[in-house]
């Protein structure tokens, strides 16, 4: 289901001029060029991982190997942001268990959105999160045309009010399967800074600085920095 969230932002011409910005993310021909390129390669090079990955997922509990979850993209409408299956498959029933049971994990999922100690997440799923293998799915998505190799993080619904009137340089681009929010720290880095980095992205977006924090995110993922 594609819809678009009220509000979503200014036109491109209004956003170009009141940010002096040259050009646009989602506009960039050359950027949707380097996307394809990349990711039709890497499916093809890493389609015995998808298969395996796959397979031992579906052999630990029997549950599907992949998940799709609605976050929002480019222009505010929404899409199914793919991931290979880290949780168990009660998931929302348990977390919202949990979080009625423990106080400090309801303040810390209110405020990031994520919780460090997550009784969602499948010994086997801890180590795909970890390393971000469980991310490899939206190379599909970036395909489909609804996902960049750079850019924000997909967000949820709930998210969006954090963005507050920056959610206008979030729906500038579409969400990237890496970004500086990645190679500055993820979970390491709190809300509000992750935001106006995002911003920032938009406001300074070049192809040059999408190739080099496509090439800072082989260390960030190697070294598994904020990851959890």
């Amino acid at each position: 289901m594609n819809t678009n969230i009220g509000g979503a932002g200014l036109t491109d011409a209004q956003l170009m001029g009141e940010n002096h910005i040259k050009q646009l993310p989602r506009n960039s021909v050359a950027k949707r060029v380097l996307d394809v390129t990349l990711a039709s390669l890497a499916l093809v090079f890493l389609a015995p991982a998808f298969l395996l990955i796959c397979l031992l997922v579906k052999l630990g509990d029997g549950g599907p190997a992949m998940f799709a979850h609605r976050r929002y993209g480019v222009h505010g409408r929404t899409f199914q942001c793919l991931k290979f299956r880290s949780m168990v498959v009660d998931a929302e029933d348990r977390l919202r268990q949990h979080l009625a049971d423990n106080p400090d994990a309801a303040a810390e999922w209110a405020k990031d959105h994520k919780l460090r100690h997550d009784p969602r997440i499948t010994r086997l799923g801890a180590f795909l999160r970890k390393t971000s293998l469980d991310e490899l799915p939206q190379l599909i998505n970036i395909v489909r045309g609804e996902m960049s190799v750079v850019g924000p993080r997909p967000i949820v619904h709930e998210e969006v009010i954090k963005y507050g009137d920056r959610f206008k340089y979030y729906a500038a681009t579409r969400p990237g399967l890496t970004g500086a929010w990645q190679v500055s720290g993820r979970n390491h880095i709190d809300y509000d800074t992750r935001v106006e980095m995002d911003a920032d992205y938009v406001r300074t977006w070049s192809i040059w600085s999408d190739l080099r924090i496509i090439l800072l995110t082989v260390p960030a993922v190697l070294l598994r920095r904020g990851a959890f």
